[in-house]
């Protein structure tokens, strides 16, 4: 199938169509809002016909080239039932998309084994083994071509689509949107329901990527955990994995349980809305921070009862300057105690590696030579087998300085 479906691919017994009856109890802070319903593409791969549900949710105010913010609900909810939660505050509240974005909520409830995660858990061998590998199941298929209709349809800003879950809908975030960074701008997972999903369509060891798949850059990935939440189980070897890969990442941990309550859980980890995810965009160079010297140890998967919260790469920032094809300037700062407000302690200066991905004009090729200056250092490095450049050991203060790569001569 092609990567993406345009309105125009969809045919007239697949497309969605406007329910004949709109529900009467959705007003949601009253925006405006349609209900879908559509049938299945073979190219989706499912093996029985189906009907799908999805809900459109306007901005406040209506205007062109808004951002998408997408939500796939736990396996306690439905479509409509996890709508309804944005109702109330506290009440899943990765549900509740900016009042100046639309917002597309998914269904994975109305047909059986239709999990976002293809039904795929360690503690059932055979889902497990049937869902196993690099290639996407049905409801990703599905979940991919809807947004793409809904992208088309609204006139969505294709640079700012962004998807997020809560427990099940979690583990489909990173699952489904790791592997699709031509799509997704950031992802942001609260509570994970297990990281199985994510490691086989990343093919995170002891998987190896197969030589005929291309990964494109990942988004920028946000992921909060319990270590007390027997879903969370194996986040160790999804940080390392991330790590291993240079793949951004932002995350935090506590005793939280699986919860999905923000106020609660900032009472415990005040730091999981602080990146401002939803500024990231698609089509500009980000950063990938690794080896901080102001990590914290995650308490996986041997201090499981530790009462201590925890981040990594919580302190960095950065502001893109420009990206042309000879030169790539990029200003990186640690966040400072006046513009967060925190009960974890902010360090000074922070040393850290720095990998450049997304870049969109100044590309070097696989082991290619580059140079770059940080303030008063400055060195030489090579790209590696992917064409990936990574700078060893910044010390990265309060104070914005310049990151600037070219290409050597």
């Amino acid at each position: 199938m092609s990567l993406f479906a345009a309105a125009s691919d969809w045919d007239s017994a697949t497309s969605p169509v406007l329910k004949s009856e709109q529900p009467a109890d959705l007003l949601i802070h009253g925006r405006p809002f349609e209900v879908y319903q559509h049938g299945v593409k073979k190219d989706w791969g499912y093996k029985e016909p189906q009907q799908d549900t999805f809900i459109v949710v306007h901005p406040k105010n209506e205007r062109r080239s808004a951002p998408l913010y997408v939500v796939l609900h736990s396996a306690g909810h439905d479509v409509v039932s996890c709508l309804k939660c944005t109702r109330n505050v506290g009440n899943h509240d990765i549900y509740r998309a900016p009042d100046d974005f639309y917002a597309l909520y998914l269904d994975c409830r109305a047909n059986k084994g239709d999990w976002w995660w293809g039904g795929m858990h360690l503690g059932d061998a055979e889902l497990t083994k049937r869902n196993a590998g690099a290639d996407p199941t049905p409801v990703e298929n599905r979940v991919l071509d809807s947004i793409q209709w809904v992208i088309t349809k609204y006139a969505i800003d294709t640079n700012r689509v962004y998807l997020c879950g809560n427990s099940m809908g979690a583990s489909g975030t990173l699952g489904i949107g790791l592997r699709h960074g031509e799509l997704f701008a950031a992802i942001k997972a609260n509570v994970p329901a297990g990281i199985e999903h994510v490691s086989q369509r990343m093919c995170f060891p002891p998987l190896t990527v197969p030589q005929n798949v291309r990964l494109p850059d990942p988004p920028v990935a946000i992921d909060y955990s319990a270590p007390n939440d027997g879903w969370s189980a194996g986040h160790d070897r999804f940080v390392q994995a991330m790590h291993e890969r240079k793949y951004a990442l932002y995350f935090y941990w506590g005793p939280f349980g699986h919860a999905n309550n923000h106020a609660r859980i900032e009472k415990i980890n005040d730091l999981i809305n602080s990146f401002d995810w939803l500024n990231v965009k698609k089509n500009e160079a980000y950063p990938v921070f690794t080896n901080a010297s102001c990590n914290q140890k995650i308490p996986w998967p041997d201090d499981l009862a530790s009462m201590t919260a925890g981040q990594i790469n919580a302190f960095f920032r950065w502001k893109n300057i420009s990206d042309t094809q000879g030169d790539l300037q990029m200003s990186l700062y640690l966040v400072s105690p006046t513009e967060l407000k925190t009960t974890f302690e902010i360090p000074g200066e922070a040393r850290v590696d720095v990998s450049l991905r997304r870049i969109q004009n100044m590309h070097v090729k696989p082991n290619q030579k580059f140079h770059w200056i940080f303030g008063s250092a400055k060195g030489d490095g090579t790209a590696d087998a992917n064409g990936l450049m990574t700078i060893p050991a910044l010390k990265i203060t309060a104070k914005p300085t310049t990151l600037r790569v070219g290409v050597a001569q």
